[in-house]
């Protein structure tokens, strides 16, 4: 499989001066799916259009987690670009992308830490241009320091989610429940912008990916017939 964030990941692997070993497991990962080998996800991966997309701006170390969520969303949206953030240096493929005419961009964070005149709460991109959402990968603490020193964003619309349920990601600890994965925040943004076919099948996906996880992590039994997994049959 490549796709944006697998690429990513590879050359963050290339520069790194050590190995990188996921926390609690040392046990041999498809390189497909990211998960111990008898729990292996990729049969589980969505087949799905959307008319979004997706840019992540990613931290540096979350290509390289076993936790992290673009990588499902990067499985599932066709359109979904990834990049190492910086504070000194902007990819300059990066800024292509976001100059091309058939996007809408919207950078997705909270409006309460936005200037009022800049937050949006409904995707309405104009007359023949599809939204591109922009979304953080990083920690909570990590993504308001890449808000604040990415000034090549400003210019675009802050969409502020407004969701009425809790986050269901259960394999980082957050102090927070309204603290969302990169792949419910994506989901949301999929349902806000149409998609709704798409969002509900990101959401099952992370579901499944979650109990693979933890059942990799913990040697726990799969119940492929359970109710996480026939929820996501029928996007298969």
């Amino acid at each position: 499989m490549s796709h944006a964030v697998s690429r990513l990941r590879a050359e963050r692997l290339a520069r790194s001066v050590k190995p990188f070993v996921a926390r609690g497991s040392r046990a041999p990962r498809c390189p497909d799916c990211r998960v111990i080998f008898d729990y292996c996800l990729c049969a589980w991966r969505p087949r799905v259009s959307t008319e979004s997309a997706m840019c992540l701006l990613m931290h540096d170390t979350e290509p390289l987690k076993p936790t992290n969520t673009g990588w499902l969303i990067a499985d599932l949206v066709d359109d979904t670009s990834a990049f190492g953030w910086q504070r000194t240096v902007v990819d300059q493929a990066l800024l292509a992308l976001l100059d091309q005419p058939q996007w809408q961009p919207y950078i997705v964070f909270p409006g309460e830490f936005v200037e009022p005149s800049r937050v949006v709460t409904e995707v309405r991109p104009a007359a023949g241009k599809r939204p591109l959402f922009i979304l953080l990968d990083a920690t909570w603490t990590e993504a308001r320091k890449m808000f604040r020193k990415s000034p090549y964003l400003d210019r675009f619309p802050v969409l502020s989610l407004e969701p009425e349920q809790i986050s269901r990601y259960r394999l980082r600890r957050s102090k927070r429940d309204d603290h969302f994965c990169t792949a419910e925040v994506a989901a949301m943004c999929l349902e806000l912008a149409g998609d709704q076919r798409a969002a509900q099948a990101l959401d099952a996906y992370l579901d499944v990916f979650s109990a693979h996880y933890l059942g990799a992590k913990f040697q726990l039994p799969l119940d492929v017939d359970d109710a996480v997994h026939q929820r996501l049959k029928p996007f298969l």
